[in-house]
């Protein structure tokens, strides 16, 4: 009996009357566990309060307020750096939403396939006259709307122009509805497929319109150069020592420019792109190495579309210097003709369509005069003839010199 009471006494927080606790350690212990619970409750306030910001800064960047939603996550960030991975979303993102985005999405495709028609249905009849756009603001200068549709399209195939320049055509649709109707014209679209492949597009079918001919069928670029660049180490000459061999680092590179016209100009030379390609922007060129000539496109049996290209030397006239040969004899040189057969196929590489030019032939033809004979070098195929890939330049469609 004794020992039990005494082991009673000695338990914490008891008095030696067993009847209230010690008030000692009751005040001593206080504070600290007080201190805890508000520190605790402080947290739990500050991650709400993350957890607002964030939620609030996801709604503004749906509605498209990123500048707010930026300074709502910044402000959810430093209350708790982790707060995106705490957050219990009450529907996944990727549920309703994504099944609505996908509908909206095909909506979307099927107003820009019947985007001419709505538009053409929107035209408003006026003094017995198709009104293509109006003025938004009153404006004393005559508009271009008053302008009749004739001269309109004509401004047009001057943008267009005669280098074919369809991206100018595209962007200047983009100002109102009567520009996209009149640069979805289709004589305007049927002109420009005939100058690329000439008689061989008379048929539409497979295509839907000329503008998905020009868009899908493979074709050569004008707005630009097809550049390739070769590197290869070659072997130098012994030292007269004999103890050193000298080796050299040879890099060229190849320019190819295709016109509308269907006319080609090839030059190799070692300079860069930047010093050559703004020469390449007419075909009255001074630079002396480049070649000119014709080419053509070609639709093989395995749906492979191949370029084929003749080219030549500029001929220039030298003046005969007759005080030179006036004492002796002139012994006459056999006059030649060189030109090169070039071919080569077309592919697409990334997200460019018709942007890679692969070799599959080259050779030199001489022709001469005398006897009409014709000599055919045929090269090899190696590692040497790199593709040509398409680099596009804004200076050659800077300017138009002729309409469509």
């Amino acid at each position: 009996m004794f020992r039990a009471q005494w082991m009673f006494e000695l338990a914490p927080g008891m008095s030696s009357s067993g009847l209230e606790p010690l008030p000692c350690r009751a005040s001593s212990r206080g504070p600290g566990v007080k201190s805890v619970d508000a520190r605790g409750k402080q947290e739990i306030a500050k991650e709400e309060k993350a957890k607002e910001l964030f939620l609030k800064a996801v709604e503004e960047e749906q509605n498209g307020a990123l500048y707010e939603a930026i300074k709502f996550y910044r402000l959810a960030m430093q209350l708790v750096p982790d707060i995106e991975f705490k957050i219990t979303y009450t529907r996944s993102p990727d549920g309703d939403g994504v099944g609505k985005r996908c509908v909206e999405d095909n909506k979307e495709d099927d107003k820009m396939a019947d985007l001419l028609s709505d538009f053409q249905q929107q035209l408003t009849l006026q003094e017995s006259s198709v009104k293509l756009c109006q003025p938004e603001v009153d404006v004393s200068q005559t508009h271009i709307s008053v302008l009749p549709m004739e001269v309109l399209m004509y401004i047009f195939r001057w943008v267009v122009s005669s280098d074919l320049d369809l991206r100018s055509l595209e962007q200047l649709s983009l100002v109102c509805r009567g520009f996209y109707i009149c640069a979805r014209d289709p004589e305007i679209w049927h002109q420009v497929c005939l100058k690329i492949w000439g008689r061989s597009c008379n048929k539409l079918v497979p295509y839907a319109s000329w503008r998905d001919m020009f868009l899908e069928r493979p074709r050569t670029r004008f707005d630009g150069v097809y550049i390739s660049k070769t590197k290869y180490i070659r072997q130098g000459e012994q030292s007269l020592d004999g103890f050193y061999r000298a080796w050299h680092q040879v890099e060229y590179y190849r320019y190819l420019r295709f016109f509308p016209d269907g006319q080609v100009m090839m030059l190799t030379t070692p300079e860069d792109p930047q010093s050559i390609v703004p020469r390449l922007r007419t075909k009255n060129t001074r630079t002396d190495a480049i070649l000119l000539g014709h080419y053509r496109l070609s639709q093989e049996t395995d749906n492979q579309t191949k370029v084929f290209a003749v080219i030549m030397k500029k001929k220039e006239e030298k003046p005969i210097d007759y005080h030179k040969y006036r004492y002796f004899r002139r012994v006459p040189a056999q006059e030649t003709d060189h030109s090169f057969h070039v071919g080569l196929q077309l592919c697409s590489s990334g997200r460019q369509r018709f942007n890679k030019l692969v070799w599959i032939h080259h050779s030199c033809h001489i022709t001469y005069k005398s006897t009409g004979e014709t000599a055919v070098t045929t090269f090899d195929i190696d590692k040497m003839y790199t593709p040509l890939f398409f680099a596009r330049v804004k200076s050659f469609t800077a300017f138009s010199e002729k309409p469509l």
